[in-house]
């Protein structure tokens, strides 16, 4: 397993951006996909978006599509998350996950096998 740990949060306004990093420790981040995922307060977790070992292929949230991107830098075991054009609906606690599997890229919750403490995302109208 990796240990991970996001940063990036804060409180924006509607139309504004931010960048989460997560950090990662222990063996063999690359050989982990990656995704994001966010939950808000009396709602299920949801998937956001998730990239594959070496970063070559991304997938995305419909709601998402278009204004974040997902990406990954193996040499500092860290991935990020871009969000941009902010909306209110976005705040939610964010949290980065690894999935371990060597398959196709997957949005299930339970495939993932460590998960961050989450960052809180909040956007003001």
């Amino acid at each position: 397993q990796v240990q991970l740990v996001e940063s990036g949060g804060g409180l924006v306004q509607a139309g504004g951006s931010l960048r989460l990093s997560c950090a990662a420790s222990g063996r063999a981040f690359s050989s982990h996909a990656m995704a994001w995922f966010r939950q808000a307060p009396g709602k299920e977790r949801e998937f956001v978006a998730a990239i594959t070992r070496i970063g070559t292929s991304t997938y995305y949230a419909d709601s998402v599509k278009g204004r974040f991107t997902i990406s990954r830098d193996n040499a500092k075991n860290t991935v990020y998350l871009q969000m941009n054009s902010l909306k209110p609906e976005d705040s939610a606690v964010y949290y980065c996950a690894a999935d371990p599997r060597f398959l196709a890229i997957t949005t299930m919750p339970t495939d993932f096998n460590s998960w961050g403490q989450g960052t809180q995302v909040s956007v003001s109208s």
